[in-house]
């Protein structure tokens, strides 16, 4: 195996094993399974819950990327950090669609979607980081 896609393994491991920690725990003890009300806005418990362990796993995601994962690499950090917030976008929508597919149209538990759409997320998201936010000189 690679040592880059070691890294990778590793560094995306632990920020998805933290993600759906965060997830299980936002939904289960802090949000209680309740929807959640922001002013005229009802966003489900499901979503709510994987927008904020979002908040946290972002920051951590980009920096284990740019310094451990992808050391070699011909962007600047402002221009990795935006490259990586694109790419980011496109796994917030993926997890999204993903979640109200698995909960609200198939039925099934909010952590076991999460896990799901976290096996779909990281290939994308690999091939993703890896070709186009921290891409090397050749």
């Amino acid at each position: 195996m690679p040592l880059q896609t070691f890294r990778y393994a590793a560094c995306g491991g632990f920020n998805t094993v933290l993600d759906i920690t965060l997830f299980f725990f936002s939904y289960n003890y802090i949000l209680l399974k309740s929807p959640l009300l922001v002013a005229e806005l009802t966003i489900s418990a499901h979503i709510a819950a994987f927008l904020m362990s979002f908040i946290i796993t972002f920051p951590i995601g980009f920096y284990l990327s740019r310094y451990v994962v992808f050391q070699v690499t011909s962007v600047t950090k402002r221009k990795q950090l935006g490259k990586y917030f694109i790419v980011v976008l496109f796994c917030l929508v993926l997890n999204y669609l993903c979640l109200k597919f698995f909960v609200d149209s198939l039925g099934w538990y909010p952590t076991p979607s999460k896990i799901a759409t976290t096996f779909f997320v990281v290939v994308f998201s690999y091939l993703s980081q890896k070709n186009f936010t921290f891409t090397a000189k050749q």
